[in-house]
């Protein structure tokens, strides 16, 4: 007569039977949620809720002193008929214009750095430093470098490429892309060390088959290299874009929107009218708006960037 209690074998595979494989997967997801339980409570309290609520006020004639009513689309008639937001809006776009020349100067810079040659430490290290310098810090020597007798008109007059001082910052036609220059010099040294970890990433044998196949230099990098940094290069470009049309610090210490209101930005203007002069459900209005905008073109960059499976 067999022995009704079940062989250990038995016993080990009754105790991954499917029924007891839901009970650990609960408690492993359990788990999980309970470390991620502080940081989402903290993006809740001061990332969720504030975009939410702010969102809602946009719609308000929300004010401190007063009571608030609804308001509908009451702001967003205002800012799109004030001349101002839709200049902002225009200086937004055209810093779109900056993306493609920071990231095919990022690439560049991470293939040249990323030779292991004499040093080389240093030069990563010195492109990366505009990344970790202060943007009051940047303010001032960019200041300083575009001033009418500053550095910059200095060596350009001594070189006799122009005839007279430029005004960098105070030309309503050249101040916005100036500006642009000070952020593309900004954000080099950041989508660099991004590339530069993709490149290190590619496997060496892909190279080497490459090689012995007779593809030169120029092939391997686009059917190998670029190929294997496409997911790269699809997150840099979005973080470039939503860089691009949030364009704030700059224009704050460099022209305070000014000459002329030239370098205007959306962003710049929801600070304006929020903080200078106390309009909240404009700015809060002007900032959904450049929401919308940031979301529409990061899903843009999403579907034609997207990543091939490999």
């Amino acid at each position: 007569m067999r022995d009704a209690h079940p062989a250990p074998a038995q016993a080990n595979a009754l105790a991954t039977t499917p029924a007891a494989k839901p009970a650990s997967a609960r408690r492993a997801n359990l788990t999980a949620w309970l470390f991620l339980a502080p940081a989402l409570a903290l993006l809740a309290v001061f990332s969720f809720w504030p975009v939410a609520f702010g969102s809602f006020l946009a719609f308000t004639d929300y004010s401190l002193i007063r009571e608030t009513h609804w308001v509908g689309l009451d702001n967003f008639r205002y800012i799109f008929d004030n001349e101002m937001f839709v200049t902002g809006l225009k200086n937004s776009l055209v810093f779109l214009l900056m993306v493609p020349f920071v990231q095919i100067g990022a690439l560049g810079l991470a293939v040249l750095v990323n030779n292991q040659l004499p040093g080389i430490r240093y030069f990563r290290a010195a492109f990366y430093v505009p990344v970790v310098t202060t943007v009051s810090v940047v303010g001032i020597m960019w200041g300083f470098m575009f001033h009418e007798q500053g550095a910059l008109n200095y060596v350009l007059m001594t070189m006799r490429l122009v005839g007279a001082p430029v005004g960098w910052l105070s030309n309503d036609s050249l101040a916005l892309f100036a500006i642009m220059f000070v952020t593309l010099w900004r954000g080099l040294g950041w989508y660099m060390v991004m590339y530069l970890a993709a490149l290190q990433a590619v496997p060496a044998d892909m190279q080497e088959a490459a090689i012995l196949d007779g593809a030169n230099r120029w092939q391997r990098f686009w059917r190998i290299t670029v190929p294997m940094l496409r997911p790269t290069i699809m997150v840099c470009s979005i973080l470039s874009v939503l860089a691009a049309l949030k364009a704030y610090q700059e224009v704050d210490v460099l022209t305070q929107g000014g000459p002329m209101n030239s370098t205007f930005t959306g962003l710049y203007y929801a600070y304006d009218q929020g903080l200078k002069h106390l309009k909240l459900p404009r700015a809060l209005a002007a900032s959904f708006v450049m929401s919308l905008f940031c979301i529409g073109i990061a899903l843009l960059c999403l579907r034609y960037i997207k990543p091939k499976h490999r």
